[in-house]
């Protein structure tokens, strides 16, 4: 297509409503279907008043996101800039493409076009790498911004047209702001004419609008290599496809049909307005008064020829681009969504550098822990979701972590990577060149790493993590732990907090703070506790008692059971074995300041300690296990079951939630438990309660049992049933009176002396004394 300079622009480049609305409807039906995740970034609502938005390219298919998502937040439709290779010919595509707002970059009237759009309420975007990135190498030898160019075969400048754009469309504003200010109404009507501007008034308020470019980031992850169902029929039906054409197929089309998150990150905008001097507002006014169109007023701001008057004011907008270009470039790439294997490829690379050939899988896993604990503290830097939930990268430490291991199986099977018992050897291939329409596939490990090289905090916690992994002390290692026990719950406490909850959220009645806690004495008697609470509480239902065990010596941690002190919906997705997970956590973040441990534990609490201390870990002392149940008192748990099954078959139809998916408690401590229990937890309550049974002959070491003799949640038998069940040689039950289930949180009976009495028989005899 070539697009007539003397035609009418706003014919020939007309946006169909229909195509749009249609194309909304159709990207709406397949986000939902694809498995793509696309995550939209702007907490400050900034899309409502940006007028130029820049991306970055990494995939074909994601230059219809941005205008897509904009619409949605914002109504507006959008311009865009796309290769004139689309338009060659007046073909269905090609008319497609213009029917949604795409301008071919030949357009020899494009700027102006483009400016003349925005004062109109339209909004741009902008590609400014001028075409796809596939090594993510955007940094040149020197540290300046630079991009491969395919046609030039050489690394470039990034293009400036949106500097030229932004910075020549708010001088126009400024000279209309000069001609209001001058009282030229006749000027301002017929330039609100000759905009097409539906009048002066709207015309003015566009003009007051600071001019805002949005420097906005795309990021992928995770990127994979292996081949999927587009790519086995494209090379069924045509076995030699073109290398290009094969390779984006794979990338891309993993993107689509496999679970990847497409983050896109909105920045600080740059703002132009109010940067220009008097004189040069007053050149601006005289020059409004003078020129009769969009086209002629860059004409004369960006070409080469004209009066004095254009040159000087030419000069005023030029000295401005590269600072403008080089400020957008940098927040564009400082807005990088920063992944777990942006820090492995950094790291990786960063040894080869060194001279290592390879890394023991401990250390590695160590230093990439520390590292994202250190990252995390840095403002400035934004995460992937995966470095901010706990559950996603806390297995790191322990190998067990998705995300590395996606990583590390791609780097095997592109050849960078090999992998034996204990160690990550870094094979030559990581270090060779790769061809432009390669390297995704051949060397992912370079692409993430080129990808994360404008952020200069991973590489300094990288170095940093690397020097401190063996100079840490344990107890440095189990804060580090520890802070992650803090994140996780306030990671699921946001996650829970939506709209979608809000009916059951809004019926709680809990106030008490459901924070984990580690206490830790300076003259520590060596016998830590670990304190578990019990259903649908949180650690609040013991934080008292934890004080009182602080302040007798005792280091004290009071674990958060999944699913707790958040919302009852998170509850409804847990399994007991979720709940166990904190227990085991807490106490090996507890290890790191106690020469034993004890476990105490509450109700569904006393069940996990129980089941946990089977497995026999270090250090442990004892267990006191406090109204344990074994039994309960409502007849209706035998129905749970049948309940939770019909449930689940309800949830199969998207419309329900379920027949009964919660049910209303009546807590002793409103300010503390749960005021709607999910099925689901009664139903996990009684599988916890299964394996309880199963594994009570296993524990060897002392138990007390405590139990109030008229509960009205667990059946009192219940003392007597896991007393004789126990096979340990050291074990105690105590009945107290008490018709209240909660003993322990209100010292009925004297439950709390009890149980500091068990504790103390477990200290060594120069510290009891």
């Amino acid at each position: 297509m070539n697009a007539d300079p003397e035609s009418d622009p706003e014919k020939t480049f007309a946006i169909s409503e229909k195509a749009c609305a249609w194309t909304v409807r159709a990207m709406s039906v397949l986000e939902s279907r694809l498995s793509i995740n696309i995550n939209w970034h702007d907490p400050d609502h900034r899309v409502k008043s940006g007028q130029i938005f820049l991306f970055n390219h990494f995939a074909r298919f994601e230059t219809f996101i941005p205008q897509y998502l904009i619409y949605k937040e914002t109504g507006a439709y959008c311009r865009s800039i796309a290769s004139q290779e689309f338009f060659s010919d007046d073909s269905v595509l090609s008319d497609y493409l213009l029917s949604l707002g795409a301008v071919p970059n030949d357009y020899p009237l494009l700027l102006p076009f483009l400016a003349a759009e925005i004062l109109r309420g339209r909004k741009v975007i902008v590609f400014p790498e001028g075409g796809i990135v596939k090594d993510r190498r955007v940094l040149g030898k020197k540290g300046k911004y630079r991009v491969y160019s395919r046609v030039a075969k050489e690394r470039r400048k990034h293009h400036a047209g949106a500097a030229v754009l932004g910075l020549t469309l708010d001088a126009f504003k400024t000279g209309l702001l000069e001609l209001e200010k001058a009282g030229c109404a006749d000027h301002l009507a017929r330039w609100a004419d000759t905009l097409r501007v539906e009048s002066v008034a709207a015309l003015m308020t566009e003009a007051k609008r600071p001019t805002e470019i949005m420097p906005s980031n795309i990021t992928f992850y995770p990127i994979r290599i292996s081949d999927n169902l587009v790519t086995k029929a494209a090379e069924f039906f045509n076995a030699g496809l073109p290398k290009k054409f094969a390779e984006e197929l794979l990338i891309e089309g993993n993107f689509l049909l496999k679970d990847t998150d497409m983050d896109i990150r909105l920045g600080a905008p740059v703002r132009h307005g109010q940067s220009w001097s008097w004189w040069e507002r007053k050149l601006l006014g005289h020059l409004l008064r003078r020129v009769t169109s969009m086209e002629e007023f860059f004409r004369r701001e960006t070409g080469k020829k004209g009066t004095p008057l254009d040159r000087l004011l030419r000069m005023s907008i030029e000295r401005r681009v590269s600072p403008a270009r080089d400020a957008y470039m940098h927040e564009m790439y400082a807005n990088l969504t920063v992944n777990l294997s942006h820090l492995a490829s950094e790291l990786i690379l960063g040894l080869i550098d060194d001279g290592e050939p390879k890394i023991t899988r401990q250390i590695f896993c160590k230093t990439l822990y520390l590292a994202i604990k250190k990252i995390q503290k840095q403002p400035d830097v934004h995460l992937h979701h995966s470095l901010l939930n706990p559950d996603d990268y806390g297995g790191i430490l322990e190998n067990r972590c998705d995300g590395l291991d996606q990583f590390i199986s791609s780097s095997v099977r592109a050849g960078l990577l090999k992998v034996d018992d204990d160690c990550y050897h870094f094979l030559p291939k990581l270090c060779e060149e790769h061809d432009f329409d390669e390297i995704r596939i051949e060397n992912p490990i370079a692409v993430y790493a080129n990808e994360a090289a404008p952020i200069a905090e991973t590489v300094q916690a990288l170095g940093d993590a690397l020097d401190e992994e063996e100079r840490l002390t344990p107890q440095q290692w189990a804060e580090a732990m520890f802070d992650d026990a803090g994140r996780s719950f306030a990671w699921e406490k946001k996650r829970f907090s939506g709209p979608r909850f809000d009916a059951i959220n809004e019926q709680e009645t809990a106030t008490a703070s459901a924070e984990p806690y580690l206490l830790v004495p300076e003259n520590s008697n060596g016998l830590g506790v670990v304190l578990v609470h019990g259903f649908l509480a949180s650690p609040a239902e013991l934080r008292a008692f934890g004080q009182r065990l602080f302040d007798a010596g005792h280091p004290v941690i009071g674990v958060r059971l999944n699913g707790h002190g958040t919302s009852p919906w998170d509850l409804r997705g847990r399994d007991w074995q979720n709940w166990m997970e904190p227990v085991r956590e807490g106490y090996r973040i507890l290890s790191a300041f106690a020469e034993r441990i004890c476990l105490v534990g509450f109700s569904s609490g006393g069940a996990l300690s129980l089941i946990f201390g089977a497995e026999k870990p270090a250090k442990l002392a004892g267990i006191v296990a406090v109204s344990t149940p074994m039994k309960f008192m409502n007849r209706n748990m035998k129905f749970v079951p049948l309940l939770h099954g019909v449930n689940k078959l309800a949830q199969w139809i998207p419309t329900l939630e379920g027949v009964m998916p919660f049910r209303e408690n009546d807590s002793e401590h409103p300010d503390i438990n749960y005021r709607n229990m999910p099925i689901r937890g009664l139903f996990e309550l009684r599988r916890m309660v299964d394996e309880l049974d199963r594994q009570l002959p296993e524990i060897n070491c002392p138990v007390t049992l405590v139990q109030g003799d008229g509960d009205g949640v667990v059946n009192p038998k219940s003392l007597d049933i896991i007393y004789e069940k126990l096979t340990t040689k050291v074990k105690t039950a105590k009945l107290v009176s008490s018709a209240r289930h909660g003993i322990l949180n209100e010292n009925i009976g004297d439950t709390q002396e009890i149980v500091c009495s068990a504790l103390a028989a477990l200290l060594p005899k120069d510290v009891s004394k």
